[in-house]
């Protein structure tokens, strides 16, 4: 990874109505990380709610873009630019109905696989090397939409998997941050889906 500043975002839709959606897993890991590391998310610049920090020694910005998930490259891009962060240091955390619930991925490049923040992010910056997190939500159950799936809140009996696939990012973005996404993704791609049962 080069050296400087990093930009860690975490995509989702703005609204209390939102705030526990399927589709603001990336958000919910922004808040839950900042909150770790004692950032505030006090700022507004480009679109985005942010806030900065040192994590491991370096320089870290969090963003919560307020653009609406298929505009977030309006916000991610533009503060990439500004603070002059190479793709590289960017990491970008998003919702991923591809993996089973309380599943989390890391890819150091790639399409969107039709995930319309990341498809704008892609869009923005003219690159698909873009290092991203994938918070695993589980497909919608039969008969749904998967709009309305998304835009649905996680039920009573998937939040303690959310809450441990989030609890379990965060080291994911810790060392993302102090050693790169191929040191990141060695360490937490090798696990297999959780026991959703044991978990509750």
């Amino acid at each position: 990874m080069a050296h400087g500043p990093l930009l860690i975002a975490g995509l989702g839709n703005p609204g209390p109505e939102y705030a526990f959606t399927h589709h603001n897993a990336g958000w919910m890991l922004i808040d839950r990380f900042a909150a770790a590391q004692g950032i505030s998310l006090d700022r507004v610049m480009f679109k985005g709610r942010m806030g900065s920090g040192t994590v491991a020694g370096k320089k870290v910005y969090l963003v919560k873009p307020l653009t609406y998930m298929n505009a977030s490259g309006q916000s991610v891009i533009p503060l990439l630019h500004y603070y002059k962060i190479p793709l590289e240091n960017l990491l970008v955390c998003y919702d991923e109905m591809d993996l089973p619930l309380g599943t989390i991925r890391l890819r150091a490049d790639g399409g969107a696989g039709g995930q319309k923040g990341m498809i704008s992010i892609i869009q923005a910056a003219s690159s698909k090397e873009i290092p991203r997190l994938r918070l695993g939500i589980g497909r919608p159950p039969a008969g749904w939409d998967p709009v309305d799936y998304l835009l649905s809140p996680f039920t009573r009996d998937e939040l303690p998997v959310v809450k441990y696939m989030l609890d379990g990012a965060l080291p994911a973005v810790e060392l993302f941050i102090s050693e790169g996404i191929q040191a990141a993704m060695n360490r937490f791609n090798t696990g297999n889906a959780p026991n959703i049962a044991e978990i509750k």
